[in-house]
């Protein structure tokens, strides 16, 4: 039971989809969608981050697809999307745009979300006509634009050079996890959680990182190492509202009030308390809310639903 790809039980099981497609990138890379909820419904994308899946998402899915037609996706590489040899920001575009087009109609507009490297994900498609034609408004979650591994916190010693390098390589590293022990559950926790998150937010975090296979995690670590998406934020245009951790380690606090500052539209910075980076398991309800915020201002019912 040690390699489950995530909790079968409580609320960070994933739901049953109503159903499941697979959207094809310009590259030919195939990735895993599923919608949840009514169709023409209002709709909503989710965009997980580096090492997730869209049982990352499953709380935030469980509550909104009551009422709200609910679009998540593996990452190339992630969950059940079959990993390829491209992995850049162009590629993290492309597959958006991919998956927008297969989901949602023309003209139709959705909240995006995306959390850590989903956000990433929407800054670097930002001036795509896709997201342009799509993104009703936007929800950033504990992500970043620039910088990630030097303002990294994950190491706890002074910033510079040193700390910079020893970051470089543990986010890096090309070892196995392994099984979900004990010991693993202590380790993820201190890196991408705030001290106070409960044993179930915790185990359902090393579940789906666990899965993640680890030329994958290498794969896309160089990708986030050498990350530069300041040009994105500055083409994000829809309104957009930030979110983040006060203990997140990973993208911290200032890493939001980078964004915050730069987006042109920028419907405000966020900060929760004693919240780590993982911020959808560990804040559900805030997330939650946000979104459903963001759909009940910007987000309409598609024409003829």
């Amino acid at each position: 039971m040690s390699r489950l790809l995530h909790v079968s039980s409580g609320p960070y099981a994933p739901p049953v989809p109503a159903r499941e497609l697979t959207a094809v990138s310009v590259d030919g890379a195939r990735l895993h969608v599923e919608v949840h909820g009514p169709e023409g419904a209002p709709a909503v994308v989710l965009v997980h981050g580096w090492t997730c899946s869209t049982a990352f998402w499953a709380a935030q899915i469980r509550e909104l697809a009551t009422d709200h037609r609910v679009i998540a996706y593996d990452q190339r590489g992630h969950g059940r999307s079959p990993a390829s040899p491209a992995c850049s920001t162009d590629a993290l575009a492309d597959d958006l745009e991919a998956v927008l087009d297969a989901t949602l109609a023309p003209g139709e507009r959705a909240v995006i979300a995306g959390h850590s490297m989903g956000g990433m994900t929407v800054m670097a498609a930002a001036g795509r006509a896709g997201v342009q034609e799509h993104a009703a408004a936007v929800l950033l979650c504990s992500t970043g634009a620039s910088r990630l591994v030097a303002e990294s916190l994950v190491i706890p010693m002074r910033a510079g050079r040193l700390r910079t390098a020893l970051t470089k390589r543990l986010l890096g590293s090309r070892a196995p996890l392994g099984p979900v022990t004990p010991l693993a559950r202590r380790i993820l926790k201190y890196g991408t959680m705030g001290a106070g998150s409960a044993p179930h937010m915790v185990e359902a975090c090393a579940r789906i990182v666990h899965a993640c296979p680890r030329k994958v995690r290498h794969a896309w670590s160089e990708v986030l190492g050498l990350l530069d998406l300041d040009h994105g934020v500055r083409a994000l245009t829809a309104p957009t509202a930030v979110l983040v951790g006060s203990a997140d380690r990973l993208t911290p606090p200032v890493q939001a009030r980078a964004l915050a500052a730069a987006l042109p539209d920028c419907l405000g910075l966020a900060e929760l308390p004693g919240i780590g980076h993982m911020t959808p398991v560990e804040a559900p309800e805030p997330v939650t809310g946000k979104i459903r915020e963001l759909v009940a201002t910007y987000a309409h019912i598609k024409e003829g639903a």
